[in-house]
């Protein structure tokens, strides 16, 4: 029988606190907290009140139970996310500097969009993640009732989907766009092509920060169509876009091709099949421009960058890789003088060039 000292070496004594385990079994709390306040509109009725408001004014003003949103205003002011004031035994409550600029619909680089999209589609996904781990692929059909074999199908599976996928992207871009897109010079490239580019939110900062340069963007028909109804405007003339699958379809001929969040969602096999469409569409001298949440080479972070390839398995079969599996992948498609770069924030960039 172990004796008191094992005992004590296997089991932790009785007064310690787990707060940091705590803290992991309940951050889907912060994040539905997060995601209810953006549904119901609390930041945008306090930005358009333009003063502090009660939890009564608020109430009324979502149309929610009182008690219900005195504790979810309770809660995104311990989150940070809310300012409390106290006057005469009354309690209001405003936006915080980070909640004006990034929850509220109009705010000039909101991720409101990107919640939604959390909140509607990826956490639903996510409920599946034990089943995803065991069997080692997507679980969108059980999520959605919707075969995942062909991925953007299961994307788009209805227009409103896709319209909400595509504001994800746009939120994305507009607040990380211009960091992965200064990471190299990008200047002597002119004329740009963003396959998958989407909404068109990456291509409008690369033209504001190459003013020199013109971006096609390349991706499935309807897309393009949302694209040009909702997202671009006639007035971005350095912006155009081609329809097609980029798996099957002729490739514009370009001096840079980016591909931002595109290779993540894909076998190595289909990223290199991929990567050499793209090698020979591309002229002499040309490269393609690679953005990803990298690995660090020993795999041991960043967190964001292991919970984004989770959130691969439960979507898609692709993966975040670090950057040296890109410079594989690229170099496999006949890429040299390959580089990476971390900015520092969610998303780095890869760049390869073509032999003149």
């Amino acid at each position: 029988m172990a004796d008191q000292h094992e005992m004590d070496a296997t089991f932790p004594a009785v007064g310690t606190y787990p707060r940091k385990i705590l803290n992991y079994m309940e951050g889907f709390l912060v994040s539905k907290t997060l995601f209810t306040a953006c549904e119901l509109g609390v930041f945008d009725v306090l930005l358009g009140a333009g003063r502090p408001l009660s939890a009564e004014e608020i109430s009324q003003a979502v149309g929610a139970n009182l008690d219900g949103i005195e504790r979810l205003l309770a809660a995104c002011s311990g989150l940070q996310l809310l300012q409390t004031h106290k006057q005469n035994g009354q309690v209001s409550y405003s936006n915080t500097e980070q909640a004006r600029l990034y929850l509220t619909r109009s705010g000039p680089a909101t991720l409101y969009h990107s919640i939604q999209y959390s909140s509607r589609t990826i956490y639903l996904c996510w409920h599946y993640l034990t089943d995803a781990v065991r069997e080692g692929r997507s679980q969108y059909e059980k999520a959605f009732g919707v075969s995942s074999k062909d991925l953007f199908q299961a994307l788009y599976r209805s227009d409103e989907e896709m319209v909400k996928f595509m504001q994800l992207m746009n939120s994305i871009w507009n607040v990380c766009g211009r960091d992965v897109l200064t990471a190299f010079d990008l200047s002597p490239f002119k004329v740009i092509c963003d396959l998958g580019g989407c909404s068109g939110a990456l291509a409008k900062q690369c033209t504001s920060a190459y003013p020199e340069c013109t971006v096609r963007i390349f991706d499935l028909p309807k897309v393009v169509q949302t694209s040009r109804e909702h997202f671009v405007k006639e007035a971005d003339q350095r912006i155009s876009f081609i329809g097609g699958d980029f798996f099957k379809d002729p490739l514009l001929e370009a001096d840079l091709y980016i591909l931002a969040r595109i290779l993540h969602d894909w076998t190595d096999q289909r990223c290199v099949e991929l990567l050499s469409r793209v090698h020979s569409a591309c002229k002499p001298g040309g490269a393609v421009l690679v953005v990803e949440a990298l690995l660090y080479e020993d795999g041991s972070g960043p967190l964001t960058a292991q919970l984004y390839s989770l959130n691969m398995l439960v979507q898609t079969e692709g993966r975040e890789r670090t950057g040296a599996e890109y410079s594989a992948l690229l170099a496999a498609a006949g890429f040299t003088d390959i580089e990476y770069r971390l900015t520092g924030k969610i998303y780095d960039a890869v760049l390869g060039f073509k032999k003149a």
